[in-house]
């Protein structure tokens, strides 16, 4: 039986998740894998109450676990500058890494994979995007002969909670509030709320699906947090629910890059994608629709993809090394928001029940965008709102047509949401 001998560095919620899964189910991967894990020391600058490692070597200084004789580091501290300075280090001493660290990857995945690159280093991170869900091996191996036009998909679990809460009439902000009580979202929830974890991970499968540097030149992120349920209540009358969505696109030699909430038909398979769970569409050319799902979030999920990238990295030899960034000088153009086309929901709240709308059409019209289709709801205060489904536009015309709208004086409000086909 081979061994695999591997320093843990970082002591939070991930790192004692793995340290349980090694322990609690080494028969079972030592059976199926032909592999025992050993936990040779473990990097913490403090002691977790939640579990207390006595039968492992602790270190409090993180980078003093490169000095002791393992294979692997597996790298769970998070954040950026002190995670790349780590991981470089690993690669200098020679020492393979597996990581669930996708913000270090997205602003320094270059320069670490390179490095790794002239070194004969491996860095597996099947983790840092869908925790468990094999996304990353998905794409590098087994549709390795199919040319990838599309990827989308709900990449942050806590967006996804809050949201399928909010679909049965929840509140936004208590049910942000019950989410980090569960553990599902982070005391500071705005890296998933604002929709940067989402943009973070579609950077990653971007650059694996079509050879794109890392981080991608700026795209348009959106967040959740303006949602509100009454948005939710009309998108179901107009037969749609509403995701966080990731989408990574691939059309004449440009990539469509943007992670946004959007209206998806209700009989979808995103759509069907409740709680915690990812939920990922690849469009191919020799298969057609790949779906996959699994959980987003939690100690197990994530742990799942650590030992499956540590069994994996342990059935490789000098023979045999993986690179999931062959081309990183393959620049290739990220399109403009602004040049984009698409379908759009605007939620218009009227302030006088008997207005014109004709008034409200004719902005449209002027605007060139035509009307699918379109309802007045009247609400319990007597005010009306006016929904409206547009054929494609492009993006670039919205900040014109949007602030001839604002100067109706019969319109309170609106809200504008795309609609993904």
């Amino acid at each position: 039986m081979k061994k695999l001998k591997i320093g843990i560095c970082g002591w939070g919620n991930v790192a004692t998740g793995l340290y349980k899964v090694i322990k609690d189910s080494k028969l079972e991967i030592q059976e199926k894998s032909n592999l025992d894990i050993e936990i040779v020391v473990i990097g913490a600058r403090r002691d977790n109450p939640k579990c207390n490692p006595l039968d492992v070597l602790i270190e409090r200084d993180i980078f003093d676990v490169l000095d002791h004789d393992i294979d692997v580091m597996v790298e769970l501290i998070g954040g950026v500058e002190v995670a790349r300075k780590l991981l470089l280090s690993a690669i200098d001493k020679g020492v393979n890494i597996v990581t669930a660290n996708k913000a270090v990857l997205y602003h320094h995945g270059d320069e670490i994979f390179l490095k790794a690159k002239e070194k004969n280093i491996q860095v597996l991170y099947e983790s840092s995007v869908c925790a468990g869900t094999p996304i990353i091996k998905m794409l590098t191996e087994e549709l390795a002969a199919n040319k990838i036009t599309k990827i989308s998909g709900m990449l942050n679990g806590t967006s996804n909670f809050i949201l399928s809460e909010m679909e049965f009439g929840a509140d936004f902000d208590e049910t942000l509030v019950f989410a980090q009580k569960e553990g599902y979202a982070e005391p500071d929830p705005t890296f998933d709320i604002e929709g940067l974890d989402a943009g973070h991970k579609i950077g990653l499968l971007s650059s694996i699906a079509f050879g794109t540097n890392l981080p991608p030149e700026d795209f348009h992120i959106e967040g959740i947090k303006d949602l509100e349920k009454i948005d939710f209540e009309y998108a179901k009358m107009m037969g749609y629910t509403i995701k966080h969505l990731a989408v990574a696109s691939m059309d004449d030699k440009q990539i469509q890059l943007r992670a946004h909430p959007a209206l998806i038909p209700n009989e979808s398979f995103l759509a069907n994608m409740k709680n915690v769970r990812n939920g990922i569409e690849i469009q191919t050319d020799l298969i057609g629709s790949v779906h996959i799902a699994g959980s987003g979030a939690g100690q197990e999920s994530t742990a799942s993809g650590l030992v499956s990238d540590l069994v994996y990295l342990s059935r490789l030899n000098n023979n045999n090394k993986i690179s999931q960034h062959e081309d990183l000088n393959n620049k290739i153009k990220i399109q403009n928001f602004g040049e984009m086309k698409f379908k759009y929901f605007y939620h218009i709240k009227l302030s006088e029940p008997d207005i014109d709308l004709e008034v409200v059409k004719n902005i449209f019209i002027k605007n060139q965008i035509s009307i699918s289709s379109s309802k007045i709801f009247e609400n319990e205060t007597g005010n009306s709102s006016m929904i409206v489904i547009t054929d494609y536009f492009k993006n670039e015309n919205k900040q014109v047509f949007e602030s001839m709208l604002k100067n109706i004086d019969s319109v309170s409000n609106f809200k504008s949401i795309i609609i993904e086909s």
